[in-house]
């Protein structure tokens, strides 16, 4: 009832507003950053209540005022639904929202960027990772700072078929999206040299893998693609543990893994597990320092959603101040123009709205070389940006 409820908040208080009057507010009014995320879902450890606490840090960092205007973080609950995120982002930008970020799941995001471009407002997606936010939907005022699905496969692919390394098998969620991460890195792989040698499908939500472990299991193969998401993913992973997989040689590869799967499983069943990641809480003193004030009031170590929902809320403001105005395409102008700080890690906002920056393949570290709290990856390898992310869309350059 109370996700409802804020959801019908959003969209009759925007309906009820007359355009002179949002007008107006826009230049009076506070500047406005909604936060719209997974509140009480599956993403909520790796988003949710993070989220809304990262951009609230942001705003503190840049003063808590921009244009002479206070900064206020709303937020709100997709519950995972198109419709409702969709109404949410209507009803904040006719109440003048100034600018959505966040938005996992894909079908949410596609939903929230095409309300953002009907209107000429700015949507900044840190969760749902499709590459196709830049490359089919890009807009002047949408801008993608996720790891996306061709950085993801191009990072996992090209980083860890090698020599010894050349054959794949992949156990894969039976939807689109999970299809996707298999055919990509399949290209990357052969085109580096290694091939995939078979494949297996299960249905979302599953509880039980053993029939897809064993599968794996006599494969042979040298590494075990897991084209998976969320609980699914982390229902596998402690599975194959109990199966025995990685003792039998077999190395396992994710995409889209958050701090907060690995802190759950625990290290004793993640080890070994090799994904891509655009960020890691100790992967420099920047991001140290931000971590110890995110784990001071979150209790935990922020994931690279958060740490993006951070990033994006900065570069916002620091962009509006720079316009010296808050219309939108002005301000977008002014993000693609400035490099970002992104906690050490040289990072620039392309004319077509894909955040570039290098991609670290992490490993998740055994238990005797942890040495303190949330010591869990290790780097093992860095992808350009320029390997990593497609092209630029000439349509929004």
């Amino acid at each position: 009832m109370q996700r409802n409820t804020i959801g019908r908040r959003a969209v009759l208080g925007g309906a009820a507003i007359a355009p002179a009057f949002r007008a107006a507010a826009a230049q009076t009014g506070p500047v406005r950053v909604a936060v719209l995320t997974d509140e009480n879902g599956p993403y909520t450890d790796s988003g949710g209540v993070g989220n809304i606490a990262a951009a609230r840090m942001a705003a503190q960092d840049f003063g808590g005022v921009v244009l002479g205007r206070k900064i206020d973080i709303l937020h709100a609950d997709t519950q995972n639904k198109p419709d409702v995120a969709g109404s949410i982002a209507r009803g904040w930008y006719d109440s003048g929202v100034d600018a959505i970020i966040d938005l996992p799941v894909t079908p949410v995001a596609l939903a929230v960027q095409q309300v953002a471009r009907e209107k000429a407002r700015t949507v900044m997606i840190t969760a749902s990772a499709i590459s196709e936010f830049t490359s089919k939907f890009c807009s002047p005022t949408s801008s993608h700072w996720a790891d996306d699905t061709h950085a993801l496969t191009s990072g996992v692919a090209k980083l860890m078929t090698g020599p010894n390394s050349r054959t794949w098998f992949f156990i894969t969620v039976d939807f689109s999206f999970g299809t996707a991460l298999e055919s990509m890195t399949a290209k990357a792989i052969e085109a580096n040299g290694g091939k995939v040698i078979g494949d297996v499908k299960f249905p979302i939500g599953n509880s039980e893998f053993s029939s897809q472990i064993v599968q794996a299991q006599g494969s042979g193969a040298s590494i075990i693609g897991i084209a998976a998401v969320g609980g699914d993913q982390v229902n596998l992973i402690k599975q194959a543990a109990e199966f025995g997989l990685r003792k039998n040689g077999a190395r396992l590869a994710g995409y889209l893994v958050y701090i907060t799967d690995i802190h759950a499983l625990g290290l004793d069943v993640a080890q070994g597990l090799s994904f891509p990641a655009s960020f890691y809480w100790d992967q420099n003193d920047d991001s140290r320092a931000f971590a110890k004030r995110f784990m001071a009031e979150r209790k935990a170590m922020p994931t690279k959603n958060q740490a993006l929902n951070y990033a994006c809320t900065l570069h916002f403001l620091k962009a509006m101040a720079q316009a010296g105005t808050d219309d939108p395409i002005a301000v977008n102008k002014a993000m693609r123009a400035m490099p970002v700080a992104y906690f050490g890690r040289p990072a620039t906002l392309r004319a077509d709205g894909r955040l570039l920056y290098d991609v670290t393949l992490y490993r998740v570290k055994r238990p005797d070389e942890s040495h303190y709290p949330w010591d869990y990856y290790t780097a093992v390898g860095t992808l350009p940006a320029s390997d990593a992310f497609l092209p630029m869309n000439p349509v929004c350059a």
